[in-house]
């Protein structure tokens, strides 16, 4: 069920994402970051970090199929399919209307958590501090790889969202802090 609130301007309020999920959100680009500025000057930080992703990850992952009507992976297929001609519309500067994630949020879910690049960050720095790995070649490798391309990614979401707020005229930052989005009565 959608909850709706009237807001100025003809707009209404919907509540999108829930609590949960926005804390996972915030929380996650929090740990990023802080695992972005720690390696090699806070190692303890920078280990707690990747471990605290690990933990998120799950919990994303157990969420997207437990989770309120955003929060569900169920819609995946079609967000996807719907990419490629999304991203190119966005040259014109056309976005459509989507309540939860566009297309374009949907791939970067998909590149940054079903494609497991987080993961595999995170997952090989754990390893990069066993006895085991520590010092091989292909784990230090893919962990410094798997980390640049989280950054890129990260990168290119803090981009879209600026864009695509910019062009539908609405702050989605703020939605991602108070779960609510704005929708345009036309």
């Amino acid at each position: 069920m959608i909850e709706a609130a009237s807001g100025a301007r003809g707009a209404t309020s919907v509540q999108v994402w829930d609590l949960p999920l926005r804390l996972w959100h915030w929380a996650l680009a929090i740990l990023v970051l802080v695992a972005w500025v720690t390696p090699s000057v806070y190692d303890r930080l920078h280990r707690l970090a990747g471990y605290a992703v690990i933990a998120l990850l799950a919990f994303r992952l157990i969420w997207g199929f437990a989770g309120t009507r955003y929060a569900r992976f169920g819609r995946l297929g079609v967000r996807l399919r719907a990419a490629p001609r999304y991203i190119w519309n966005l040259r014109r500067g056309i976005t459509g209307r989507y309540i939860g994630l566009n297309p374009a949020g949907t791939v970067m879910l998909v590149t940054l958590l079903l494609l497991l690049l987080l993961a595999v960050s995170a997952i090989t720095g754990a390893m990069e501090v066993t006895v085991t790995f520590f010092g091989v070649w292909w784990v230090e490798d893919t962990h410094a790889y798997a980390s640049d391309a989280v950054l890129v990614l990260v990168g290119l979401h803090v981009l879209g969202v600026i864009v695509v707020g910019l062009l539908q005229r609405q702050n989605l930052v703020r939605a991602m802090f108070t779960g609510r989005k704005q929708l345009r009565n036309r």
